[in-house]
């Protein structure tokens, strides 16, 4: 797979320690309980795979994507609060599927707050299944909420597979 994909007024690219204050801020405004610095530079040095989708200078959204043998796991997938309601977090959600079929794998995990009715929608649109339950997973204002871990083969998909 190429290292830059396109839409009509997006390109996919991987993400770089210079973005990741566009990224930070983006990550604060879009999460209740946002990843930190720390996190990103750790996911970047640990070679997952980690993208970010730019128009111009502007990022819009990006995603963490980390491989293991033949499972991927998305770590975190966002898309900028004014940008969102477009479909590019299924634009983003196709191509993490494809980078992880490309790196082989087979089976792509992802864990999600149940409150998050959107991205639930989404990941259920395009294939995922709901597989467990983790207790307690995210921090919340009232102390922690359960994450719903989903699941989705890979190796079904073909390029002309859309998401939206």
């Amino acid at each position: 797979m190429s290292a830059m994909m396109q839409t009509p007024q997006a390109s996919l690219v991987p993400m770089v320690l210079s973005d990741l204050d566009a990224v930070l801020c983006i990550e604060r405004q879009a999460c209740r309980f946002p990843w930190s610095r720390g996190n990103f530079v750790d996911s970047m040095t640990s070679g997952y795979l980690c993208q970010v989708c730019r128009s111009d200078e502007e990022i819009l959204g990006y995603f963490i994507l980390m491989m293991a043998a033949d499972e991927a796991h998305l770590l975190n997938i966002v898309v900028a609060p004014t940008h969102q309601g477009k479909k590019l977090g299924a634009y983003l959600l196709h191509q993490a599927m494809m980078m992880a079929q490309d790196a082989g794998g087979r089976i792509l995990l992802l864990e999600v707050r149940p409150s998050n009715a959107a991205a639930l929608a989404l990941y259920r649109r395009v294939g995922f299944r709901q597989i467990g339950v983790r207790r307690n997973y995210y921090r919340d204002t009232e102390g922690s909420e359960d994450a719903v871990v989903m699941s989705r083969a890979l190796e079904e998909m073909r390029l002309s597979e859309q998401c939206g």
